[in-house]
């Protein structure tokens, strides 16, 4: 590799909203530029929570990978695929959850939370063995590092652990990836929560100017701030946190209006709405592109495919003949020892 390799996904569960876009996408558009680099749409992973409506992943496969490019990823610069078109990833879980620990698995804490959140009574092999599947998404690439946030940092230890196992029963094939840290700023939802499709609070890379416009004019703010003229607490307000990232240089003079009570919160709200459309005008125009040349993603999707298809393909070549399993360790007439 001339330069460092990453690999980063996201799952098929809706299109991508805006704390996607900042607390992710934004960043791999910087490192498309500065490692090889490999986006995957993990529709697998999906299947731990949607196995019952797989209509739906399919068709947020296509959404999210239109989301990838509108927001500015070129699949000339890096490989943009679809993790089920790429078979290697399911042979090396197989694999790596031979050498992994239960336990190492029950304590990931996204495990009981997501069971709470979901109300899951009975989890499924799937569900507990995801940090597996995931650190095969990794590993078969070869990934140097991994653009997470701090809170994914337990995930990626798992990686690590379970990259570690291997090496020392084997041998030194992977790479123990690296975090590529990623300050993001955290946007909140419309109604202050965090922003989730689950929650319906949510502003899409997808949604028209008018909808977005419509979406913030209905957004809370600061509850102490009863009229117009009150004094207001920009710290407390989900109108400012979205100012902080898009109306750079005039956050200062936004909470200070604020705080004076010379500006309200529905000229606050129309002052975002402005920036917020004008920020989101590329990504909606090569949406808007994509949305009405289909094949173009298809090709997309084939292509980053094939390339990735190269690189796990070899990666797994090395893995057989580590373990000495497969037609790499022993061949009988072309055919595997079975004959």
């Amino acid at each position: 590799m001339s330069k460092g390799r990453i690999l980063s996904g996201m799952k098929p569960t809706g299109v991508l909203h805006l704390g996607n876009y900042e607390g992710a996408l934004r960043n791999w558009v910087r490192l498309q530029d500065e490692y090889e680099a490999y986006f995957c749409v993990v529709d697998w992973h999906a299947l731990t929570t949607l196995f019952e409506d797989t209509q739906q992943v399919r068709e947020n496969i296509r959404q999210v990978a239109i989301d990838f490019v509108a927001a500015g990823l070129d699949p000339e610069k890096c490989a943009i695929f679809v993790q089920s078109d790429v078979k290697e990833h399911a042979e090396l879980h197989l694999l790596l959850s031979m050498i992994t620990p239960v336990p190492w698995l029950e304590r990931v804490p996204t495990y009981k939370e997501t069971q709470e959140q979901l109300r899951i009574e009975s989890a499924s092999y799937g569900l507990l063995g995801y940090p597996v599947l995931q650190a095969a998404d990794i590993l078969v690439y070869k990934a140097n590092a991994v653009p997470v946030g701090r809170d994914q940092l337990p995930h990626l230890e798992l990686t690590r652990e379970i990259c570690r196992r291997f090496n020392h029963i084997y041998g030194d094939i992977f790479p123990e990836p690296e975090a590529a840290l990623t300050e993001c700023p955290v946007l909140p939802g419309l109604d202050g929560r965090k922003m989730s499709k689950s929650y319906d609070n949510a502003i899409y890379l997808s949604d028209s100017s008018e909808t977005i416009t419509k979406k913030v004019r209905g957004m809370f703010t600061d509850p102490l701030k009863l009229y117009k003229n009150d004094p207001g607490h920009p710290e407390t307000c989900p109108v400012f946190a979205f100012h902080q990232v898009y109306s750079k240089g005039e956050t200062k003079q936004i909470a200070s209006d604020c705080r004076a009570g010379m500006l309200g919160c529905v000229a606050c709200k129309g002052r975002l709405a402005e920036t917020l459309n004008a920020a989101l005008a590329p990504v909606q125009e090569r949406r808007r592109q994509l949305e009405a040349d289909p094949s173009r993603i298809d090709r997309i999707l084939a292509d980053g495919a094939e390339r990735a298809r190269a690189v796990a393909s070899s990666t797994m070549v090395e893995v057989r003949r580590v373990m000495g399993i497969g037609s790499t360790s022993m061949e009988c007439g072309g055919l595997t020892p079975l004959c």
